[in-house]
């Protein structure tokens, strides 16, 4: 990295700052709060990792316009199935399944269906919308997309379809006077339509009833009335919008309201990082009405503090993340709640425990004598995260002799991967669609968990981010050589540029309408994306708020302090099930005190690798690792309590890993130090990103107990 001769006085000051960081007395850090939200320029502009041509990746140009090909292409969107082989699987987008094939576009309003092993929502061709002169079968083109929208083009069907999450209508805008045709599978009992000619209401013999609304008159006549089978719609020539909605059952009276925003539709949306620790959702949209849109829970939730919109809240569709409630207003602001974003632990040793944890520490920090022997990019990243826990620890006990030798593991772990010479594997570039793989990874679809098919990039990336950014701390010359490619991780799924000439697509996992990532990569499944760890996620995006603040990067502090919270949040709305919730069905949060994997139309309380029986893993592929953010994640003693009870009976299975029950005892510290201490300090072995150091730092850093109670928490019960 090339430097002026202006810059070395900065340079000489930053590394000065951090050299007083790291040889300060140890101490609890102040909880960093975020003073800017706008992205940085990405200091990684002009660095990539060497660059290799993937044997494995799809090919993104049967589905996207030619203008878009050359820009970095999504890999974990709500609209992934879209573009993967025959384009022709369902995505949800709240409040409907959308489907493309053959020329056409479905539309479903989904069922929902539940078992105390899982919760999905079915898909049934409730419309489909086609032009009827044209008979040839075309593939859909992605014109256009951002945070909230997708826009598939039929061209030769003069057909345009703006499909926005959260919308309650679909719209659709036809061209060069082109005769509609609206089919259904299920039996239309009466068809309808105004004096004006636009609107029109259409009665299925499945107890929904659709409204088609027309920006000026058109003429639709339906050619079979039948109780037994499928029935069709066709229009005369017709060019202009046409929007589709169900009424919700909730209260057909609601139809006034979608009569009343019919005329107002968005075509596109985006999410801006606000200053002040806020998010805004933005529209563009077309109409002089205001805008009615559909938020889940969670959003319901972070829009309490925002006075520009109105909530309606008795016009409600259902889903498979909660009830989807009207919101009237032309943006949002979202306010979560700010997370602590800290090197050590936020409430801090105990005194009297640290002779304990040092003991501990001074036997793992031993045990690096020898190099990490996988060449896994997921278990090599876990086992630098754990060793830079040492460090950390290490600090926080005041207890600096061991760093030196931290500090040498690390950087003989990390310096390979980062210049290239690290046999077997190692990170490149690949410009298809813009991103980072493994060596393995770019020949072997399955190896590296699919990371070579961006699957869980932010899981392997936020360790070895984790990583970088303790030796970055603790040694900030190195920091200072391997900035470049620090950055070149990090932007690969935390970047918030939106430039077509940048390397990366914007937040390769993050979901900002669903408000938590997606880890399936870029493999088509009928149940759309997936996320088995929360824990993971958040660790991800906390690293890389660490990586600003080794740093002094207040932008990226900022971001990944903001995304790490929004994750935190959306792990504890759908991902932890308490007793008496009302997000899933009864029988399923009966069963369940945590999903296994959240899928954009399914839950399932099973694993990738391991049956719903295997409760320690659940628990534990939510909790890993155990960090000082950890405690933000798992901040509701009394779900703790529950989650551990509904946990308990599993570890008496003589298959349960002794690494899985360290999480189990770990979460058991929050509310009963004691009992889990004997528990911990009896294992025969900890998980491979795991140590006893680091539980041993958990428990003696919960803050003190009085008659079983944790002190200064909100919920406690002797």
């Amino acid at each position: 990295m090339k430097v002026s001769q202006a810059m070395y006085p900065i340079l000489i000051l930053l590394m000065a700052i951090l050299f007083t960081v790291y040889t300060s007395p140890p101490s609890p850090p102040p909880e960093q709060e975020a003073n800017t939200m706008s992205p940085p320029p990405p200091p990684n502009r002009n660095f990539l990792f060497p660059k290799t041509q993937s044997k494995v990746l799809p090919d993104p140009s049967p589905f996207f316009s030619q203008n878009l090909l050359k820009t970095p292409l999504p890999t974990n969107s709500f609209f992934q199935n879209l573009a993967l082989k025959n384009g022709d699987q369902p995505e949800y987008f709240h409040p409907y399944l959308v489907k493309s094939a053959a020329s056409a576009l479905t539309l479903s309003y989904p069922s929902r269906f539940s078992t105390p092993s899982f919760t999905y929502q079915a898909f049934t061709a409730d419309l489909t919308i086609s032009n009827t002169q044209n008979p040839h079968p075309e593939t859909h083109v992605i014109s256009a997309f951002d945070d909230f929208s997708v826009t598939l083009d039929f061209p030769s069907s003069n057909l345009r379809f703006h499909l926005v999450r959260g919308s309650p209508f679909l719209t659709c805008s036809v061209s060069n006077q082109t005769s509609l045709s609206i089919s259904t599978i299920h039996a239309i009992l009466s068809f309808s339509s105004n004096e004006a000619r636009t609107k029109h209401t259409i009665k299925l013999n499945n107890d929904q009833t659709w409204l088609v609304y027309t920006s000026s008159p058109i003429d639709l006549t339906t050619n079979n009335l039948s109780l037994i089978t499928s029935s069709l719609i066709t229009s005369g020539e017709f060019s202009g919008i046409v929007r589709f909605a169900v009424v919700p059952e909730s209260d057909p009276q609601w139809e006034a309201a979608l009569d009343r925003f019919s005329s107002c539709y968005a075509v596109s949306g985006e999410a801006v990082f606000r200053d002040g620790f806020g998010l805004e959702y933005k529209w563009e949209k077309k109409g002089s009405d205001d805008l009615l849109m559909l938020a889940h829970p969670l959003h319901v939730k972070l829009l309490k503090g925002d006075d520009n919109v109105t909530i309606l809240e008795g016009l409600k569709y259902k889903s498979i993340d909660g009830e989807l409630v009207g919101v009237v207003g032309d943006s949002w602001v979202l306010k979560p709640d700010p997370v602590s974003v800290t090197w050590h632990s936020i409430k801090g040793v105990q005194e009297d425990s640290k002779t304990e944890i040092i003991s501990a520490l001074c036997k793992d920090v031993e045990a690096l004598s020898s190099p990490i022997a996988t060449d896994s990019s997921y278990f090599y990243g876990k086992l630098i995260a754990r060793a830079a826990r040492l460090a950390l620890i290490a600090e926080e006990v005041g207890y600096l002799d061991v760093i030196p030798r931290i500090n040498k593991y690390l950087r003989a772990a990390i310096e390979p991967w980062l210049d290239g010479t690290f046999s077997g594997n190692g990170f490149l570039y690949e410009s298809k669609w813009g991103g980072i793989v493994t060596r393995q990874g770019s020949l072997d679809s399955g190896a590296d968990f699919g990371f070579g098919v961006y699957n869980d990039h932010h899981y392997h990336l936020g360790y070895f981010l984790y990583g970088i950014s303790v030796l970055a701390k603790i040694d900030p010359e190195w920091g200072m050589k391997y900035r470049p490619q620090a950055y070149s991780l990090a932007a690969d799924f935390i970047n918030l540029d939106r430039r077509p000439d940048s390397n990366y697509p914007r937040l390769r996992c993050f979901d900002l309408y669903k408000l938590h990532s997606w880890a399936g990569g870029v493999t088509e499944f009928g149940d759309g994306r997936n996320q088995e760890s929360t824990s993971e996620a958040v660790n991800a995006y906390y690293s890389a708020a660490l990586l600003g603040l080794a740093y002094g990067d207040t932008d990226l502090v900022a971001t990944g302090s903001m995304l790490a919270a929004l994750e935190i949040q959306a792990a504890q709305m759908w991902w932890h099930v308490r007793e008496g919730d009302n997000v899933y069905a009864p029988e399923f949060t009966k069963e369940n005190r945590v999903v296994g994997v959240v899928w954009a139309n399914k839950r399932d309380s099973g694993l990738w690798f391991a049956p719903a029986e295997w409760r320690e893993c659940l628990l534990g592929i939510q909790l890993l690792p155990i960090v000082p953010i950890t405690e933000e994640l798992f901040s509701d003693v009394g779900y703790v309590r529950e989650l551990v009870k509904w946990t308990e009976p599993a570890l008496s299975r003589e298959a349960a890993g002794e690494g899985w029950k360290g999480f189990v005892y770990s979460l058991q510290g929050v509310y009963d130090k004691n009992g889990a201490l004997d528990r911990i300090l009896n294992l025969n072995g900890h998980d491979d990103g795991n140590s006893l150091t680091n539980l041993l730092w958990w428990i003696h850093s919960r803050g003190e107990e009085r008659d079983g109670c944790r002190v200064g928490e909100k919920i406690c019960s002797v």
